[in-house]
């Protein structure tokens, strides 16, 4: 995983919706049964802003940007299902949103710009990761083994994770979508 650096009074931080259970224990699993060392540490996820590092002290103002644009969104639906990969371009295979990727876009869309403005690497693409920089035959092994998996759910939150020197990404804070529907 390509990890900007960060300072002594620094944190690196994502924003992401969360998956819920049952389709998060799923998901974890499938990634550590093909090796995935980062099963363990990163919780399955559609990542709407990347591991992003900032000053400890915009924490505060990170929190009301977040506040402003969870009030604008309206609660959405989402519908996993199937896999896709991002090779030959990047080691990645995942399952594909085939309901909610304009949601998901709009969210990013709105969530990168004030005080989390950045430039991407890539295009973004909502999606749940279940294999990364594993090797070719292990992605084949996800590629198939997930090739069938669905899950619907409700995005009603997203939350702020942060990244901690032992390398697992814990949840730190929910934003409540509180936004009227379209």
């Amino acid at each position: 995983m390509n990890l900007p650096a960060r300072g002594p009074e620094q944190v690196r931080i994502g924003i992401a919706v969360a998956v819920p259970e049952p389709y998060a224990s799923r998901l974890q699993q499938a990634r550590a049964d093909v090796g995935d060392p980062l099963a363990e540490v990163i919780p399955p996820h559609i990542t709407v802003i990347g591991p992003t590092v900032v000053d400890g002290s915009l924490l505060p103002a990170v929190a009301d940007h977040l506040q402003k644009v969870a009030a604008e969104t309206a609660p959405f639906r989402v519908h996993l299902r199937g896999t896709a990969t991002f090779r030959p371009i990047s080691p990645v295979v995942f399952v594909a949103l085939a309901e909610g990727i304009a949601e998901c876009e709009l969210l990013e869309e709105q969530t990168r710009s004030g005080v989390l403005a950045q430039q991407l690497r890539f295009n973004y693409h909502p999606h749940v990761t279940v294999a990364h920089e594993v090797s070719e035959q292990a992605m084949d092994r996800a590629f198939e083994a997930m090739s069938d998996f669905e899950a619907v759910f409700e995005v009603d939150r997203i939350w702020q994770y942060e990244h901690g020197d032992d390398g697992v990404w814990r949840p730190q804070r929910s934003f409540e979508l509180t936004g009227t529907p379209g």
